[in-house]
């Protein structure tokens, strides 16, 4: 009778720790209702009536026109997210010659899907035709090794290895509170531990990437050419000049008609709002 006490008991806290997880993905879910984000990915009632449908749109990509192409798309997302949608809009940007919108709605894709290969190499050939080339502040080996971790898996991707791994954690500790062997006892163990492990190391990447999809602090430089400067103000001292297309990190948001934003290799400035776009 203890052991089916303390089981259940146990069984209960993990319940609750799990439900963070699946919480990150609900709220995304509720944030775009109007998509199911995937590879059959399902338009809302709305844009149905309004005849905008992504076949359109792919179809004007392939014919090469690539204004309506952008133009459909484009109604499609005011309906809600979806990676490929943003994809293929990044896609017509790019054919269109208009390399900063294209590295913006590349970014908005990799946001929702971190681990899609295809997206982030059309990513990298956008940014090789930038301008500004910025050397990024080396990290340590183990910082970068965990973003890296992180970003192979979306926020629902994460969400489901966790539940996966607390039934298997069930089913270990089911073995280690009633086999009567101490083979399985040891094995209901070791397993239990790992896949606890697992679990809270599954919620706490949902959270992450939970919190980089809410809470977008980057932003891409949509003008040719903007003047970064020392304070919030034309008057105030130029320190350098970025080029469309150009990745920034916004310090501060405080302000409507300025952003003081942060360069990957630490360099800091003011520049205008109209100037950039958040990702």
């Amino acid at each position: 009778m203890m052991k089916k006490i303390l089981f259940f008991t146990f069984v209960g806290l993990l319940m609750a720790l799990t439900s963070s997880g699946q919480t990150a993905s609900d709220t995304l879910q509720q944030a775009n209702d109007s998509v199911t984000i995937g590879s059959h990915t399902e338009f809302s009632a709305a844009a149905q009536e309004n005849s905008v449908t992504k076949a359109e749109g792919d179809s004007a990509y392939v014919k090469n026109d690539y204004a309506s192409a952008i133009q459909i798309y484009e109604a499609l997302l005011k309906e809600g997210e979806a990676a490929e949608v943003y994809y293929n809009l990044g896609n017509s940007y790019y054919k269109a010659g208009d390399i900063a919108k294209a590295i913006l709605n590349y970014e908005r894709a990799l946001l929702i899907q971190p681990g899609n290969a295809d997206i982030r190499a059309n990513l990298e050939i956008a940014r090789a035709k930038t301008i500004d080339k910025v050397i990024p502040v080396p990290e340590v080996f183990f910082v970068s090794w965990t973003k890296s971790l992180i970003n192979c898996l979306s926020v629902d991707a994460w969400a489901k290895v966790g539940v996966v791994c607390f039934f298997l954690l069930l089913a270990s500790l089911y073995f280690f509170f009633f086999s009567k062997q101490i083979v399985w006892k040891k094995i209901g163990f070791i397993a239990g531990i790992v896949f606890l492990v697992l679990v809270l190391l599954a919620n706490v990447f949902a959270f992450q990437q939970k919190n980089e999809l809410l809470n977008r602090n980057n932003a891409i430089v949509l003008t040719p050419s903007v003047t970064v400067r020392s304070t919030p103000s034309e008057s105030g001292t130029s320190l350098f000049i970025l080029h469309e297309g150009r990745k920034v990190e916004i310090k501060d948001n405080s302000m409507r008609e300025w952003k003081e934003i942060r360069l990957e290799d630490g360099k800091v400035g003011w520049v205008p709002a109209s100037s950039v776009e958040v990702i």
